[in-house]
Parts: structure tokens; C-alpha cells; sequence
């Protein structure tokens, strides 16, 4: 067994996201947000990154809001998903190891209009047929998500 890093050895990023589905014309549809800090744009779940002073429910309304333009209510929780990224290959200059912790609601719009995010780490947000996703350039947490939802990203239940 190999030694596993202290938990004050390596950094912590406590993200939420949403998996937001709706029903247009009998055929389900995905809300995806374009992610433009790769080095080549990929369609993500909208959310990200919790503030210290909100929890993690706040945060994911508060994302949503921020990258689509639409109010949502969570519905429930899906799931959390955590990966590492190795000192070495970090792009913000720390050479820590980076543990992302994902969590993934189920939600539904209340209210609001879809609406581009200015100036932010996407820069579009649009719907897309479940059963197209596996076609789209995007980055894993989507699969995962559908996943958490009892759907495929090919569109299969």
C-alpha cells in the first residue's frame, strides 16, 4: 500500500452541478453549458464551484442562475463524484494534488429565460436531445451525470 497524502497535503475544489431534463415534442432535452477553459471548448453540466459562505444546494441554484439564466428548484440529490488531479498536471501554478468533489442534483426550471453567461467560465448554454449527446464534445461529468440519472449519454434507459 502505497503512503496517501494528509488531508492538509492536497487541495480540496466542492463543486455542484445539475442534471436539468425536459420534455419538448415527446422527446427528452438536456441543458448543457460550453465550457471555454480547456484548451477547446466542451458542453459540461451547469454548475461549479461553491462559495465559502453558501452550502452546496445554495451554490448549484446559484450557478445555474449564473451560467443559463433560469431559476431552478432541486429536486433531489443524484450523486457525488470525486477524481484527482496530480500535482503535475495542475494549470493554476500550485503543484498540489487537486481533489474535486462533485455534487450532482436533479433539478427543474421555476422560472427565468435561457441566457448566455458574460464573462464567466462558459460562455453558452443550450438544450440538446438526450439521445444526441453522445455525438457532442464534452467533457465526462455530463456521462455521469445522465448516469446518476438512470439514462445513457447514447440515449438508452
Amino acid at each position: 500500500m502505497t503512503d496517501q497524502p494528509h488531508y492538509t497535503e492536497y487541495d480540496t475544489r466542492l463543486g455542484a452541478y445539475a442534471v436539468v431534463i425536459d420534455t419538448v415534442g415527446g422527446r427528452e432535452q438536456i441543458l448543457l453549458a460550453l465550457w471555454n477553459e480547456p484548451s477547446r471548448p466542451q458542453w459540461t453540466l451547469p454548475g461549479g464551484g461553491v462559495e465559502l459562505d453558501e452550502s452546496v444546494e445554495e451554490g448549484a441554484v446559484r450557478e445555474l442562475r449564473e451560467e443559463t439564466g433560469y431559476d431552478v428548484e432541486l429536486v433531489r440529490l443524484l450523486g457525488v463524484d470525486t477524481w484527482v488531479i496530480p500535482g503535475e498536471r495542475r494549470t493554476t501554478g500550485s503543484r498540489r494534488p487537486l481533489r474535486n468533489v462533485r455534487v450532482i442534483f436533479e433539478a427543474r426550471i421555476v422560472g427565468g429565460e435561457l441566457t448566455h453567461e458574460v464573462d464567466g467560465s462558459t460562455d453558452e448554454a443550450q438544450w440538446f436531445p438526450v439521445d444526441e449527446v453522445a455525438a457532442l464534445d464534452r467533457v465526462e461529468l455530463v456521462d455521469i451525470g445522465l448516469r446518476f440519472a438512470g439514462r445513457s449519454p447514447s440515449g438508452d434507459s
